[in-house]
């Protein structure tokens, strides 16, 4: 108990100190009721249009690319296995606001050609994101019975064509809550994007907080905007698993 008493009276101290101050909170700045407030809401709703599109294109490219990188691993031959791994261990090393960074500012000088944050933040996101697909899509594929492999060997299957046809799509039911917890990584690594001057939902809000003064009040709204993308994701992937579900249990139950 001795030991808990220092730290029980600076909370007491911290609480008593942040409710005298209440006074000076600003929520004004985001009151809906007020025409200031409209404008600013209306200035921070703005950045969600390019946060939902970058996740969606980042979302989308790192699937198929994920996929295509995972490729190399069902080939019996030990140097595209190692140009995986290789690979997959790249992008997955690499901070991705470094990554952003270096394509932002660095691949221009290597090839010549400008990129705009957009372009810039969905091309070092999708590397990113890939690497961990791939890495995903490897997990269900390797949670399939042995006896799956076998029987599209006994009928003359392709190693491509098994992958395809019959063991991609029994993995990607298991993959899907993996799958949708990387979504809302990208999610919210779409705010880093916001370095190089991207307007997303970041962005706004900083901008927004340099004029009006008002951090904790804006960062609240900032706060409140990804838990309701978050969850909206979450609800999605959700419902896919359950559709997923459902079909191959009424698979089962038909079989």
């Amino acid at each position: 108990m001795k030991l808990l008493r220092p730290s029980f009276i600076v909370l007491l101290v911290l609480l008593s100190t942040g409710c005298s101050s209440s006074q000076n909170w600003g929520w004004y700045v985001i009151n809906p009721t007020t025409r200031q407030g409209q404008i600013n809401v209306e200035f921070l709703l703005s950045g969600v249009q390019w946060t939902v599109a970058l996740t969606l294109a980042c979302v989308v490219l790192s699937v198929v690319l994920g996929f295509l990188l995972y490729l190399p691993r069902i080939a019996n031959n030990r140097y595209l296995n190692a140009l995986n791994r290789g690979i997959v261990e790249l992008f997955r090393s690499i901070p991705p606001l470094v990554s952003i960074l270096w394509v932002y500012y660095g691949l221009p000088v290597l090839t010549g050609v400008d990129l705009n944050p957009f372009v810039s933040g969905m091309v070092a996101l999708s590397l990113y994101g890939a690497a961990f697909m791939a890495e995903i899509y490897r997990g269900g594929v390797q949670s399939i019975a042995r006896g799956q492999f076998e029987a599209a060997d006994s009928i003359g299957l392709s190693s491509f064509d098994k992958l395809v046809f019959v063991i991609f799509p029994q993995a990607l039911r298991r993959c899907l809550p993996a799958m949708g917890n990387q979504f809302v990584i990208l999610l919210k690594m779409s705010s880093l994007v916001s370095v190089i001057g991207l307007a997303e939902v970041v962005r706004r809000a900083n901008e927004l907080a340099v004029t009006e003064y008002r951090p904790l009040e804006i960062y609240t709204f900032l706060v409140l905007e990804y838990l309701v993308l978050v969850l909206l994701v979450s609800a999605g992937v959700r419902w896919m698993e359950r559709r997923l579900g459902a079909d191959e249990q009424q698979g089962a139950r038909e079989g």
